[in-house]
């Protein structure tokens, strides 16, 4: 067992070891027995809880939704029966499946209270304020759902699938308040993905005819978006979730981290660079240049991950959506093309392999979400439609654990030391 020495004092740390062998060292009595704490900035070498909900080994590239490689999830599944693996912790049977997405069709609709709540938003609002003030007033519309002493939900999956089918309803309705266009209501007998893409682009009296290429790489986007171990709005969400706040509350404070340009807004990002490369008088190998040398404040975006030291593997199947997305589309797409030169010249260069930098889910999923006509103030709320499952299943999770204790980090402090206020009159 590994001991720690520190001023004449020894603390044993039993080693936690997962069951993919990942190991750790378990330093709860740390302060308790010996006065000091862990300083850890940005917590990158700190685990804050056990979970048994994703797996991610980022020097192999693997990633694992419930012990199911994403790779077959991709391939084989569905965002809905997605959903509920990632919740439940099994894939449905067919009875379990078909009341899911039973209970997301029943829970799709807004309550007509909600037109008055958009109304009092102006037209340029950011859509992500929009969906995180209506994914807590949507908890106001369902009290009944909660018992107010302890956060805790009364029927789980009723709250749950509320969430999951509302949040492409509200995300719909903020794009055409924004576009001066009336909110189009969902279908009972489409698909989620395709529900989506009919309540975004349909009009009045000329519904919106889905490709299925369209729907398949939208699904995709989805799937590879549920959940991600813990990157900084999970963390949020269990953060929220241990000081006993419902689930509503919880995953609006997610939507809010996820907001963050460093998280959620890294495939706007990438957009942006392909884009500015795109008109820039100066080529794709010149833009590499200036980012080594760090010229010019250029960046490589969608390159590199603070997990994986490898090839991402969401970027790996997207990637391949977004060249069968296109041409089937019949768009040769110029941000493709520079995405596809950019990667080839950094996967080939020594400064980029040294410092393992490899494209991540963001480098493609930009130009994917751009091809089927979502605008680029949208793309981190695409983000939070494919990632409120994964919200949902660590709520569950960290409200289910009875130990459960409300986080509560420590700090190390560096400003002033005591001193003696002096009145105003005296500071003259």
């Amino acid at each position: 067992m590994p001991r720690i020495e520190i001023e004449n004092k020894v603390l044993s740390c039993p080693v936690i070891v997962g069951t993919e062998n990942e190991k750790a060292i378990d330093i709860s009595n740390l302060r308790a027995q010996t006065g000091y704490i862990t300083l850890d900035d940005s917590l990158a070498n700190t685990g804050s809880c056990k979970s048994s909900i994703t797996y991610i080994d980022g020097d192999k590239g693997v990633l694992r939704y419930r012990g199911y490689p994403i790779e077959q999830l991709a391939e084989k599944s569905s965002f809905t029966e997605t959903a509920y693996l990632i919740i439940y912790g099994k894939l449905p049977n067919e009875s379990e499946y078909q009341n899911f997405s039973n209970l997301l069709t029943e829970q799709q609709i807004l309550h007509e209270g909600f037109r008055h709540h958009f109304e009092g938003f102006p037209n340029n609002a950011h859509p992500m304020a929009m969906l995180s003030a209506m994914i807590n007033a949507m908890g106001c519309y369902q009290s009944d759902l909660y018992d107010e002493r302890s956060g805790e939900t009364s029927n789980f999956d009723k709250s749950a699938a509320q969430l999951i089918s509302q949040v492409r309803t509200i995300a719909a309705a903020a794009y055409k308040m924004s576009i001066g266009q009336p909110m189009v209501y969902p279908y009972p007998n489409k698909r989620y993905a395709e529900n989506f893409l009919h309540m975004m682009f349909s009009l009045p009296n000329q519904p919106y005819e889905v490709d299925p290429l369209v729907l398949h790489a939208l699904t995709l986007f989805l799937i590879l978006h549920v959940d991600h171990e813990q990157n900084c709005s999970t963390s949020t969400v269990r953060l929220v979730a241990s000081s006993g706040a419902n689930l509503h509350a919880s995953c609006s404070a997610g939507v809010c981290a996820l907001w963050g340009r460093l998280h959620g807004g890294a495939n706007q990002a990438v957009v942006e660079m392909l884009t500015k490369i795109k008109n820039a008088d100066y080529t794709v190998k010149d833009f590499i240049e200036k980012v080594k040398n760090k010229e010019g404040g250029a960046k490589l975006m969608g390159f590199g991950h603070r997990v994986y030291k490898n090839y991402d593997p969401r970027a790996k199947i997207l990637q391949n959506a977004a060249y069968k997305l296109l041409k089937t589309l019949g768009k040769g797409d110029e941000l493709l093309e520079v995405a596809h030169e950019l990667s080839e010249f950094a996967l080939q260069d020594d400064y980029f392999i040294e410092r393992k930098l490899y494209p991540n889910v963001d480098f493609y999923s930009g130009i994917i979400l751009q091809a089927i006509g979502i605008p680029l103030n949208m793309f981190t709320v695409m983000f939070a439609i494919g990632r409120m499952p994964g919200w949902i299943a660590h709520w569950k999770e960290i409200t289910e654990n009875t130990k459960q204790r409300i986080y509560r980090p420590r700090q190390i402090y560096v400003g002033e030391t005591h001193r003696n206020y002096i009145p105003l009159e005296e500071r003259l």
